[in-house]
């Protein structure tokens, strides 16, 4: 059974966007800016040989400041829906993560996007210059909107270190001083990457909550 797919409405919003089912590919909406968190749910999706397109849109919406990264996603989710940027009842999803450093008191935590852009991989090496304790975790949020106001999260955990130095190209972000069992996840591939990290935990908590939702019924 196939249903009607997306189509702009008045004032370029968006009307509400339906999964095809059965033969055909189910359609999740993906609200981001980063390339790479598409590459890498989509990569995940294929590997977990799920019948899932994920559909790309970029949607400029503010960066919520607040320390729960989980009310962040939510909150950003709401934004999202209120503002109309998308259709009253088409599903869609966003994602927040964190890098949370023990010997910084969890710091830059939820405000690890906004830390990045103001002094990246290298000031966070210059904080921890001569400092033995370098345990870290990084912590992801999918927050998934079925409809009007529902927001659904799935939360994915890692624990790591803070390499010593910059290493790795792959990846972005904090993807070159994170590192888990000896490399720096801008040392591993997207598939070896996405089996770790806390980012590809939340992914697959999400996609198999959607691939056991009956015919989609609880999100259409």
């Amino acid at each position: 059974m196939e249903k009607e797919e997306k189509e702009k409405g008045k004032g370029g919003r968006r009307k509400k966007m339906r999964f095809a089912i059965g033969g055909s590919k189910m359609k999740l909406l993906f609200i981001t800016s980063n390339e790479h968190k598409v590459r890498e749910i989509r990569d995940l999706a294929l590997k977990m040989n799920a019948n899932i397109e994920i559909e790309h849109l970029r949607v400029a919406y503010p960066e919520i400041q607040h320390e729960d990264i989980e009310f962040v996603a939510e909150s950003s989710a709401k934004f999202i829906r209120k503002e109309g940027l998308v259709g009253e009842e088409e599903p869609f999803f966003i994602e927040d993560s964190g890098l949370f450093i023990h010997a910084l008191n969890g710091f830059p935590g939820a405000f690890s996007s906004y830390v990045f852009k103001k002094i990246g991989n290298e000031g966070i090496l210059k904080l921890l210059r001569g400092v033995e304790d370098r345990r870290a975790l990084f912590k992801s949020v999918v927050a998934f909107s079925p409809k009007g106001f529902v927001v659904k999260t799935f939360v994915g955990v890692v624990e790591g270190r803070i390499a010593s130095e910059i290493r790795g190209s792959a990846g972005f972000g904090f993807d070159p001083i994170f590192e888990f069992g000896g490399r720096t996840f801008a040392e591993m591939s997207v598939a070896e990457k996405n089996a770790v990290s806390h980012r590809g935990r939340a992914f697959r908590k999400f996609l198999n909550f959607i691939l056991s939702s009956a015919s989609m019924r609880e999100v259409d």
